[in-house]
């Protein structure tokens, strides 16, 4: 008998996540510029990286962005950011499995958003995007910083919230 990786109670509370974040991704996000999108689509990513671990989060972050993709494409396609998006579940998952094991909750949340935040959306995101419009990375940096950090804060406050209310529904 082979062993189970995933159970359906992780694969429809992860599909639920998943669907969360193309929402908030594709449809709530604002565009402030072509290169800069101000949004925390990326917090029920995070959420399941930290809950389901490292595995599940990479799937689902490279799951949302191929659906976010396919169902509503903001921009180019570009698939450095579908790494991207697999990392964003990745790092939280392996924060939580591997560091921070015995930790809170919200302090997991926090550290996995602000490594997300200065791996992923900083540096990596920014590289992409100089890529696709042939800006200079520094040029680029500066306006980004600005933008994670405020992202950031949002996220950490919304994924505690939303911690919470998953824990009391499940």
């Amino acid at each position: 008998m082979q062993r189970q990786v995933m159970s359906t109670k992780t694969l429809t509370r992860s599909a639920i996540l998943v669907a969360l974040a193309i929402i908030l991704t594709r449809f709530l996000s604002v565009m402030l510029t072509e290169n800069l999108r101000l949004g925390i689509g990326w917090m029920p990513i995070v959420l399941t990286g930290t809950l389901y671990g490292p595995f599940v989060g990479a799937i689902c972050g490279v799951v949302e962005d191929l659906l976010g993709i396919i169902i509503n494409s903001q921009g180019t396609v570009h698939f450095g950011f579908t790494l991207s998006a697999m990392l964003t579940g990745l790092i939280p998952g392996l924060i939580s499995y591997y560091f921070m094991k015995n930790k809170s909750d919200n302090l997991v949340i926090a550290v996995s958003c602000i490594a997300v935040a200065i791996i992923v959306h900083c540096l990596l995101n920014t590289l992409w995007l100089s890529q696709l419009y042939g800006n200079g990375f520094l040029v680029l940096l500066p306006t980004r910083v600005v933008k994670v950090a405020i992202e950031t804060f949002l996220v950490i406050v919304t994924g505690q919230i939303t911690n919470r209310l998953l824990k009391k529904i499940y």
